[in-house]
């Protein structure tokens, strides 16, 4: 009879600055769509919880948002988030690129935040398809020199690339523990907030410059249909800051508002297993960033 093998589990936090590929990162190596992804930095603004099970090892991503610079309570309010989920963490991975090297910004997140925490701290160069091998070399040699990490794994999150690789070299730095949440759980994140999210991708995939940072969706109810419960009905509000971002949301003759929520239905539909009657409306809520009542309804944890 084989051995039984050591159990472990716990929580490694995913940091990094804005659009390093986070949330892309969480998405493949739990092989399905938890995080919202776009190209634009700052999409994700709350901490997401995405649950890992393997064979010998349960490990609890935290993915957490991009720690950046602003004075609105929604942007301290997320920068809170990304804090207290390293503070909670008994692993810390911090993504770079590969591309861009060692940033200011990526400096600043180490020396004020990771080096204050001594944790172990695992380094992911993300991004690898997009140099070649022979300049990865120097940056981790560079990286090395900047702090002892643990351990530094080259990655590319877009192409599946060494997550392998990843994921057993992160197994050996979580304490040994039974699994922490059960078998087919993948993630604490209420219907809503999911939902809400995903709407909110679409809007940033279809609307330019500042819209998307003046955004929230609340979703206000979530209904089986009478006569079809394989029906769900979602009714949601799309808050904007100022008159004119609601017209650019609604489009002419109500177009982006109408190819926003048809992506929204069908990335829903594949999600959730069900069809999807998805009701959108738009509403002028100014401030809604200094707004407490509003952000603690939108679901914005850390808020005191």
């Amino acid at each position: 009879m084989e051995e039984n093998k050591t159990f472990r589990a716990g929580f490694v936090a995913l940091v990094g600055r804005p659009n390093v590929g986070k949330s892309t990162l969480l998405n493949r190596l739990l092989g399905t769509k938890l995080s919202i992804v776009s190209p634009r930095p700052q999409t994700t603004r709350m901490r997401i919880l995405g649950v890992l099970h393997d064979k010998d090892a349960q490990i609890i991503f935290l993915d957490t948002p991009g720690i950046q610079k602003g004075k609105d309570i929604l942007t301290k309010t997320v920068v809170e988030s990304a804090v207290s989920s390293m503070e909670e963490a008994d692993v810390i991975a911090m993504v770079i690129e590969a591309d861009k090297g060692w940033t200011k910004e990526d400096e600043l997140l180490l020396e004020n935040y990771i080096k204050k925490l001594n944790k172990p701290t695992i380094l992911i160069i993300n991004k690898i398809d997009k140099v070649q091998k022979e300049q990865l070399l120097p940056l981790i040699e560079e990286s090395a020199n900047k702090y002892p990490f643990a351990e530094i794994v080259p990655v590319s999150a877009t192409k599946g690339a060494n997550l392998d690789r990843l994921v057993e070299v992160l197994k050996k730095y979580l304490p040994e523990s039974p699994p922490l949440f059960p078998e087919d759980q993948i993630t604490d994140l209420p219907l809503k907030f999911y939902i809400a999210e995903i709407i909110r991708e679409k809007i940033f995939n279809n609307t330019q410059k500042e819209i998307p940072y003046s955004v929230a969706v609340e979703v206000e109810s979530i209904k089986e249909g009478d006569k079809n419960k394989n029906l769900l009905i979602i009714d949601a509000v799309i808050y904007v800051e100022k008159e004119n971002h609601k017209g650019i949301i609604i489009g002419k003759k109500g177009q982006m508002l109408k190819k926003i929520g048809q992506q929204a239905r069908e990335e829903l539909e594949f999600l959730l297993g069900k069809k999807v009657h998805l009701n959108l409306w738009v509403k002028v809520r100014e401030k809604w960033k200094q707004d407490i009542r509003l952000l603690k309804l939108l679901g914005y944890q850390y808020i005191s």
